[in-house]
């Protein structure tokens, strides 16, 4: 029997719950479910079931499934990288972007939500691994980046970000979610309030119950709802 979204759905709330439990935290964290490369239909059948948060990696595709679904009343978030050109629509549209990294990509950002009137609610991704493949700000630069996101006028620094480097065993992704944790922790006895850094997004389909474990308010949940993604087309 093919399992459908919502059961999908119904088993990853199951595993946040229980992972929860097992921790003593009295409520799981956020669910955002990431729907990047799936039809607009399988958002439906997830917002259908219950779910209201969604994940994009590409900011038009965000941008195309947020004016199919405007009657539903959504909570968009943007996960993937994000170059400077296209900050100013991604300010528009996204409630939450997870992606910032540098001080130009944040200026651009609040130039575009002043421009939209949106107080979009950021996330600085932070690259503790050094991979030069990933995205991130290393922590040594952190603390400077969080200082000008306190300082702008329209986005709302919420929290930090990691994509860990990838392994097999998801207890070998512990350091890291434990490491973005520390950080934060650093951040807040050197100053930042620790209401803009309430929200650790980290954890993904193969470790969220790692990350729960560590202090995730925010996992990103692609395959273990919507199943495996087509391959990319050949060009």
């Amino acid at each position: 029997m093919v399992s459908t979204v919502s059961d999908n759905l119904h088993d990853v709330r199951r595993r946040l719950e229980a992972a929860a439990h097992r921790v003593h935290r009295p409520s799981p964290p956020r669910l955002i479910a990431v729907s990047k490369t799936f039809p607009i239909d399988a958002v439906r059948e997830a917002a259908l079931a219950g779910q209201r948060d969604f994940g994009e990696n590409r900011v038009q595709e965000g941008l195309d499934k947020i004016a199919a679904t405007t009657e539903i009343g959504l909570t968009w978030h943007l996960i993937g990288h994000l170059q400077t050109n296209k900050a100013r629509k991604a300010a528009g549209a996204f409630q939450w972007i997870h992606c910032v990294d540098s001080l130009s990509l944040l200026q651009k950002l609040d130039a575009g939500a002043i421009e939209a009137g949106t107080r979009p609610q950021i996330l600085l991704q932070v690259d503790l691994a050094g991979e030069v493949t990933k995205f991130g700000v290393p922590a040594a630069a952190l603390n400077a980046l969080a200082v000008a996101a306190m300082e702008a006028t329209a986005v709302q620094l919420r929290g930090l970000m990691i994509i860990p480097p990838a392994v097999d065993n998801p207890e070998d992704a512990r350091p890291w979610f434990a490491g973005l944790r520390d950080v934060r922790d650093s951040l807040i006895a050197g100053g930042i309030p620790s209401s803009a850094l309430a929200e650790l997004s980290m954890g993904m389909s193969h470790d969220f119950e790692v990350a729960i474990g560590e202090g995730a308010t925010m996992i990103r949940v692609g395959t273990a709802i919507f199943g495996g993604r087509p391959p990319a087309a050949q060009p």
